[in-house]
């Protein structure tokens, strides 16, 4: 009740943005009572990944610390997969999976910049994947062969033809 005083109260709220804004400050409230220090100190260590990038990237930003725009995470994606790629040139296990995590995180802030659920928009790109890879498959059987046996060239090409029957 105490967190929804715009229902439980006398508090008005103008929309849910202003709601929303409310819900943070009195959480942040909260945390310092309970000694908490840092605007990501209560973001739960055990939620999906992808959620957490997002809730890490979206407390920082309210806490000042983001980009005016979407260009300056686009910008961090692309610096982000250039440190990916020299560390997969050393072959240093501990440094690819470091840059490839700084890469995810990055592509996840680019997401909340563009108001696009991550989450959402991996579960439907591994549902287009498994469509197409599905096409694939049927074409590769109709022409009596396997992916494992397909040149490169025919996997391209049948690939190309998934994309475009399902988009």
């Amino acid at each position: 009740m105490r967190r929804h005083p715009h229902v439980f109260g006398d508090v008005l709220v103008s929309d849910s943005a202003e709601q929303t804004r409310a819900w943070e400050r009195m959480k942040r409230e909260e945390r310092a009572a309970r000694g908490e220090q840092g605007a990501l100190a209560d973001v739960p260590v055990g939620l999906p990944a992808l959620t957490r990038a997002r809730k890490l990237g979206a407390r920082a930003a309210d806490a000042g610390f983001d980009w005016p725009d979407a260009a300056g995470p686009r910008a961090k994606v692309a610096e982000e997969l250039a440190e990916l790629d020299r560390a997969a040139a050393t072959g240093e296990a501990a440094a690819r999976e470091a840059e490839l995590g700084d890469l995810l995180f990055s592509v996840v802030n680019l997401a909340r910049h563009l108001r696009v659920d991550p989450e959402a928009a991996l579960r439907r790109a591994n549902d287009r994947f498994a469509r197409r890879y599905r096409h694939v498959e049927l074409a590769l059987a109709g022409l009596g062969q396997q992916a494992s046996t397909a040149t490169p060239e025919l996997l391209d090409r049948l690939w190309t033809a998934a994309k475009a029957e399902n988009p």
